[in-house]
């Protein structure tokens, strides 16, 4: 496959119910591709068969869609071949409809009896969840090989929903008999469920392989879990699901990327051109939010695919394309400042969800609020920073930071005090690396002992790591440990409420203010490259975005890292974005600078079924673009810089240039600044 994972994707869902007539009949060859050229896409993933179960070839396995009279997938796919634009191929797995509605026992069922999937009913509207243990992974892999051999030259197989519940259909209850399962046991059932998960990468993926062994195979379940690497095998890159609007929000991708680019896969990023989320007809997001989205992708190190729906008539959308152009004519002109660049980071985030991995992905666990919330903490403080697993290598970084409740083994002990015995710092909260019997496992200069009984209780940190506009007790929503101190350095004190909020004694409308004299524990705590937090800081930040309070962690990251910064910009509002890639094979580091004008609009509303239902109370959306001004960039490198140049334009930028420093000002920007630091 030549070039398999291109810049510029097109994710073209076509869902397509069995009741709609005249499939594919406006299809037009010349128009597809004019429009796919002059929107500047260079790879487009095509249905072979939808969750609605029917296929869109003439195939014997797959069961052609009734209101189709020809190969409408070959015809996309000649195409686009035609005309240079790569081809990966879409087969629906975890979800089939028809294959469910013509062999019900293939059908997932949970403990409660009842089926599973978006469709629980028979009566309700939904695709229908299949069991992996059942047969039906006998026919996905009988349309997996029809489909290779029907297009031995596709660049890629895209299977999509791979998932399973806690299964006890009649499939899944004779696994757990022959494997000494108790299928009334909650961690039994998870077991079979992993079993099913396994069997469904290895078969489908030898399947693609023992055909073509070169094609790339993607298997899609929404997202990737930190720590959990069994499944990486069966991937021949990884594609990030992160719809903004569609409730990930613009802070999930930077995450998932500053993970994935740590796993040597190539990666896209994968956002969409509707308004809300996947499967939504006549949806349009601002041209602005898909130009921040792609230059995003690039910044953090990703290829870019954006996800349409076809028309059943087969009709492709122009509006769609003129909006996909505007981002996607930037990215041509700027992905060859990204192509084998490699994120520059003081940081690392060891993900709380890593430690549990195994567990966490066979739970579904997405992400964890310490997780999300130090990501965000360190984003809007424009920290350069990693995502790492426990089996990751620490010694790259100046910093680690354990979010809250980040649990420590023997063998994350045995390798945190290797990397404190090598120089480096260690940023700690509340339960990370805290044993309930012992307190912290590591010398902090002060002892932690039990959770406190007071929520809330209220912070006052010493001057120099206070919010800039706060000098009182501030409010703290979470319960913090008991800390006193030894012979480590106080970083503030703790103020306690009178009382707690109960029925017989209780004050105002939430909580009960602070008693006017400090208590004898302390906010937190640091001793040598260690430094503590008693609260669970990054937890309280992801739920309730308290400004004061992202100030006060950023100064205590600060306060540890000690002038350790590799980039600082002078003026940069919170809700940009500081990215610093290194192209090594171009003797360049490549300097990315993010505005998201981001918004929340809408409310509570009632849609029309579906993925998201009623569940957003509103939209995260981009629309103005707002210029910055007067920026101070200061970047420090171990490399000697010679030219600054601004890109993809080409011009020179005034800097001033010491062996270890850069300094320039920028007079504006809008949603995307690049400059190239040559040395």
């Amino acid at each position: 496959m030549s070039n398999p994972l291109r810049y510029r994707q097109i994710h073209l869902d076509f869902h397509t119910s069995g009741a709609i007539p005249g499939i594919g009949s406006r299809f037009d060859k010349k128009k597809y591709q004019e429009t796919l050229k002059r929107a500047e896409v260079d790879s487009v993933t095509t249905f072979a068969v939808c969750h609605h179960g029917w296929a869109y070839y003439d195939g014997k396995v797959g069961k052609r869609h009734p209101g189709l009279n020809f190969d409408l997938l070959r015809a996309q796919f000649d195409a686009c071949k035609e005309i240079g634009i790569n081809v990966p191929i879409y087969l629906t797995a975890g979800v089939n409809n028809l294959a469910a509605d013509e062999n019900p026992g293939w059908r997932e069922i949970g403990p409660d009896g009842q089926f599973t999937g978006w469709s629980k009913s028979n009566i309700v509207a939904g695709f229908k969840m299949l069991s992996f243990h059942s047969p039906y992974l006998d026919y996905l892999c009988e349309l997996t090989e029809e489909v290779v051999e029907l297009f031995p030259d596709a660049d890629g197989i895209f299977y999509d929903i791979i998932n399973q519940g806690e299964d006890c259909s009649m499939w899944a209850l004779q696994h757990m008999q022959e494997k000494g399962l108790d299928p009334k046991n909650p961690e039994d059932r998870l077991q079979s469920r992993y079993d099913a998960l396994m069997k469904y990468y290895q078969r489908t993926t030898e399947t693609v392989r023992r055909l073509q062994p070169e094609m790339p195979v993607f298997h899609n379940s929404g997202n990737i879990t930190p720590g959990f690497r069994e499944i990486l095998p069966f991937f021949s890159h990884l594609e990030l699901e992160s719809l903004p609007t569609g409730g990930w929000g613009y802070d999930h991708f930077p995450f998932l990327a500053k993970y994935a680019h740590q796993l040597d896969f190539d990666y896209l990023g994968m956002t969409g051109k509707f308004h809300s989320t996947w499967g939504e007809f006549g949806g349009y997001k601002h041209p602005n939010a898909l130009r921040y989205e792609c230059c995003a992708m690039l910044a953090y190190g990703a290829r870019c695919s954006v996800g349409d729906q076809l028309h059943p008539t087969g009709e492709i959308d122009e509006s769609t394309y003129e909006i996909v152009g505007e981002a996607y004519r930037e990215v041509a002109e700027k992905e060859s400042y990204a192509r084998g660049a490699r994120n520059v980071a003081d940081i690392a985030l060891l993900s709380s969800l890593s430690v549990r991995g195994k567990e966490a992905f066979l739970n579904s666990e997405r992400e964890t609020a310490s997780d999300i919330g130090a990501a965000r903490v360190l984003l809007e403080e424009h920290q350069l920073f990693d995502v790492i697993d426990v089996d990751m290598d620490f010694s790259p970084y100046q910093m680690l930071v354990l979010p809250d409740d980040v649990s420590v083994d023997e063998a994350l002990e045995r390798k945190l005090r290797s990397y404190l015995e090598a120089g480096g710092k260690l940023f700690l909260s509340h339960d990370s690396a805290v044993d309930s019997e012992s307190g912290c496992l590591f010398d902090i200069g002060a002892s932690v002992s039990e959770i406190s009984p007071f929520q809330p209780d209220y912070s006052l940190p010493r001057k120099d790591l206070r919010a800039d506009f706060v000098n009182q007790p501030m409010v703290m929503y979470g319960q913090s440990r008991r800390l006193k101190m030894t012979d480590g350095e106080s970083l503030g004190e703790v103020y306690e409420p009178y009382f707690n909020r109960e029925w017989d004694h209780f004050c105002s409308h939430q909580h009960t203010p602070p008693k006017p004299e400090p208590s004898e524990f302390s906010t937190g705590s640091k001793k040598g490259n260690i430094l503590y937090m008693a609260h669970p800081v990054f937890s309280i930040y992801r739920g309730t975005g308290q400004v004061a309070l992202r100030q006060l962690i950023g100064k205590h990251l600060d306060l540890l890292l000690d002038g350790g910064r590799s980039v600082s910009v002078e003026n940069f509002p919170s809700t940009a974005r500081v990215v610093l890639t290194h192209q090594e094979t171009e003797n360049r580091y490549i300097l990315h600078l993010l505005n998201g004008c981001t918004i929340n609009r809408g409310g509570a509303v009632t849609l029309h079924g579906g993925t998201l239902g009623g569940k957003l109370n509103g939209y995260e959306v981009i629309e103005d673009v707002r210029p910055l001004h007067n920026l101070g960039v200061t970047v420090r490198l171990p490399k000697s810089v010679k030219r600054v140049i601004s890109v993809p334009e080409g011009r020179d930028i005034e800097a001033g240039i010491s062996p270890e420093t850069v300094t320039f000002r920028l007079d504006s920007m809008d949603h995307h600044a690049m400059f190239a630091l040559e040395y």
